[in-house]
């Protein structure tokens, strides 16, 4: 099924689909869009997977641009190849993230990932990074959050996650 026709089947109410972590509903797609800057800039997301939630996205506002990051290209199904980016492993840093002007990352596995991004690029372009992933894991990656300069964190809710989903949006302070 392509992502015009499981933009069409999105409801309010979250729903899991087989190659997506999270949950994803049309109140959920709507936010993000609303969120995302405008071309020329972009979004990345990091740990992309299948890249439907990115697809929906785009789908949903095609005057956003979301590139994708991940370490194995045949995993994605749903960004377009020019925006997908390959690096080397888990551990890889994606160099045009520095350009980028908001960071997405959804059920992140390691929080060290984060700071490592923003240790490396956060001091760029990047306006703020937005956290998805089970409320559960928040713990561990709040303070990789609050010891950055991306301690300014909101959590817009209700957004249309399933009620063990949350969405942090981490803003540069100052």
């Amino acid at each position: 099924m392509d992502v015009s026709q499981i933009s069409k089947r999105l409801l309010p109410e979250p729903k899991r689909f087989p190659d997506c972590c999270l949950a994803i509903s049309s109140t959920l797609i709507t936010y993000l869009a609303s969120l995302l800057p405008p071309k020329p800039e972009f979004t990345i997301s990091v740990g992309s997977g299948s890249g439907l939630l990115e697809g929906l996205i785009v789908q949903y506002d095609q005057n956003l641009s979301i590139e994708g990051v991940e370490v194995d290209s045949t995993i994605n199904r749903y960004i377009a190849e020019e925006d997908m980016n390959v690096v080397g492993g888990g551990w890889g840093l994606w160099p045009a993230a520095q350009q980028a002007t908001v960071w997405m990352f959804v059920y992140p596995r390691d929080p060290k990932l984060i700071t490592k991004y923003i240790d490396t690029y956060g001091n760029q372009n990047v306006d703020f990074i937005v956290w998805l992933g089970p409320r559960v894991d928040w713990p561990d990656y709040e303070p990789r959050f609050c010891q950055s300069p991306f301690s300014e964190l909101t959590f817009p809710d209700p957004i249309g996650l399933t009620p063990y989903e949350t969405v942090v949006v981490a803003k540069r302070t100052g």
